[in-house]
């Protein structure tokens, strides 16, 4: 039996005394929302998965306060989380809403937008300091990357994961290239790999790899505003490169404009894991991936999610496990993100030439 006081923080009176009405859940999600900083969490957390100590950076407040708001809105039913090793990530999918939930948020979300510009250059250093770890690491590994990754993860893995793989007369966009070990392995058997990766460290020893294969064009550029005309590719990998990416849905937003109707994209990746080191000592962003927490990302994007399947772990790797992942680009492309017109491209000039003309604009 409910206590008086449950029953009256449920219920409200009718004016002439005699009646208690049931409170309607909507008081309830109106209490939430009218709090600014909660308000302000949830329109961060819908872009982007951050950490405690991450939001504390964003919103400018103390860990404390944002512990205490988090717990409201996770007991609220407005957040999801995932512990990653030793930390806990949260986000909000507004989708995942109950509906009335859902619909008071889309209501309320955009007359945030300007009060909260401060949040959003914030958080936009939070996701640099990301990426900049990842390059520091990259910058430093260019050329011992061969070495690192055999160690870790084995030999087998080009052969594992490129099986799905196939076309005499595909472009195929080799993304976060590395030194070419991947772009090396699927030359002969495709018409054409576009190479693209951001370290220049790494470029530079795919360069050398590469400088036998005419049919390689090598790329530098972000894999978040990727040097690819849309609709021009018959297959994408990412081969061990999501883990490093401080935005993986903008990303896969990417790929799904480069990806023809119909084209295929290959993740090759890591399963959740617990080696927290790996952050500091190998600039991974992400403690590995789920099968959801992959989709998650596919489906806006307009990819459809194939496969999902777990590697066959090598003996001689140390690493985590990896799994081999499949998606199916969508009829209709996503537009591009806003500036996402390869405005940093390079085309490294070692390479073949025979399409530069096509991508002058670029």
């Amino acid at each position: 039996m409910s206590s008086r006081a449950e029953q009256e923080s449920c219920s409200i009176f009718h004016p002439d005394g005699r009646m208690i009405m049931p409170r309607p859940p909507v008081l309830g999600l109106l209490s939430t929302l009218a709090d600014e900083t909660r308000g302000r969490i949830l329109r961060v957390l819908e872009g982007h998965e951050l950490t405690v100590n991450e939001l504390c950076s964003v919103l400018h407040l103390p860990q404390s306060t944002v512990s205490r708001h988090l717990r409201l809105l996770s007991d609220g039913g407005w957040l999801q989380s995932r512990p990653e090793g030793t930390r806990r990530l949260y986000r909000v999918v507004a989708a995942d809403l109950d509906r009335p939930a859902r619909d008071l948020w889309l209501l309320t979300r955009e007359h945030l937008a300007a009060a909260n510009a401060e949040d959003e250059r914030r958080l936009e250093d939070v996701l640099a300091l990301r990426r900049r770890r990842s390059r520091e690491f990259f910058a430093c590994a260019g050329a011992d990357w061969d070495r690192i990754r055999d160690d870790l993860f084995g030999r087998r893995l080009l052969s594992l994961g490129l099986v799905a793989l196939a076309g005499e007369e595909w472009t195929v966009a080799d993304l976060g290239c590395g030194t070419g070990t991947v772009a090396a392995a699927i030359a002969p058997y495709v018409g054409r790999v576009i190479a693209v990766d951001g370290s220049p460290e790494m470029l530079e020893a795919a360069r050398a790899r590469l400088a036998t294969c005419s049919n390689v064009d090598l790329r530098r550029g972000d894999l978040e505003s990727l040097p690819i005309d849309d609709r021009s590719v018959d297959a994408a990998l990412l081969v061990l490169v999501l883990h490093h990416l401080p935005d993986p849905g903008r990303v896969l937003t990417e790929v799904g404009r480069i990806l023809r109707p119909g084209a295929k994209l290959l993740v090759v990746d890591l399963l959740p894991h617990d080696r927290d080191d790996y952050r500091e000592s190998m600039g991974h962003v992400w403690q590995g991936f789920s099968r959801d927490g992959l989709e998650r990302w596919l489906v806006p994007a307009g990819l459809r999610p194939g496969a999902f399947r777990s590697l066959p772990a090598d003996p001689e790797a140390r690493g985590p496990e990896l799994f081999v992942a499949t998606a199916i680009a969508a009829a209709a492309p996503r537009p591009a993100e806003p500036g996402a017109t390869g405005a940093q491209t390079e085309i490294e000039p070692s390479m073949t030439t025979h399409s530069r003309s096509r991508n002058a604009h670029r």
